[in-house]
């Protein structure tokens, strides 16, 4: 099998040996010649390329045009978060390489979707990334219900009438508190700045500040 490989460091990796590219390719070219496979190139990003992100990086692309066009039949890192620390991107790696027809290896955790079992470990990352786009999901769902019942109506952010505003100021400037207008404007049914349904001291002293 072809394969090409990929490393990357960060600048704040560049001192650990067990992160360096020097370390990354003994790696990778220590198990393409176990396997008997035929490295065609290591690519590289080597100038501070964060995880975060799979987009921006030159060497990474490189190295996915390799395999996606069917010069090379696989694709091989040490680790896997030298590919991204995003399970969620580790996942839509995975999937584009089922659909090109080509092997994605990960030496530090076992993926190796050119084997039985190293597919079934790419499969159990790819469910605790699904895991992962739930939760993140269930907790967007549960913020903004959030801000729901506090009476914000989300979208497009409105802006609160000069009288309203010119209220507000006249009244706290007359001694009233921050419930007390509260109490009011929600009594008279006075829509937010945002066309919210209900006012909090919180959200007065924003007005009057």
């Amino acid at each position: 099998m072809k394969v090409v490989g990929y490393v990357r460091v960060s600048t704040a990796e560049q001192v650990d040996s067990g992160a360096g590219l020097e370390a990354q390719r003994a790696a990778i070219a220590t198990e393409v010649e176990r396997r008997g496979w035929l490295l065609l190139e290591v690519f590289e990003d080597a100038n501070g390329a964060s995880a975060k992100s799979m987009r921006n990086r030159e060497g990474l692309t490189a190295a996915l045009d390799m395999v996606e066009s069917h010069r090379a039949d696989g694709l091989i890192v040490a680790k896997l978060d030298r590919l991204s620390r995003s399970l969620l991107d580790f996942a839509s790696l995975m999937e584009r390489s089922q659909r090109g027809g080509w092997s994605l290896i990960a030496l530090d955790l076992g993926v190796d979707t050119s084997t039985p079992s190293g597919e079934m470990m790419a499969n159990v990352l790819a469910v605790f990334a699904q895991f992962e786009r739930r939760l993140i999901g269930e907790r967007t769902r549960a913020a903004l219900a959030v801000r729901r019942a506090q009476g914000v109506t989300l979208g497009r952010p409105r802006t609160l009438p000069d009288g309203v505003r010119r209220r507000i100021v006249r009244e706290r400037k007359r001694g009233d508190s921050l419930a007390e207008i509260a109490r009011r404007l929600n009594m008279e049914g006075v829509p937010t700045a945002q066309g919210g349904k209900r006012w909090y001291p919180s959200t007065v002293r924003a007005i009057s500040a």
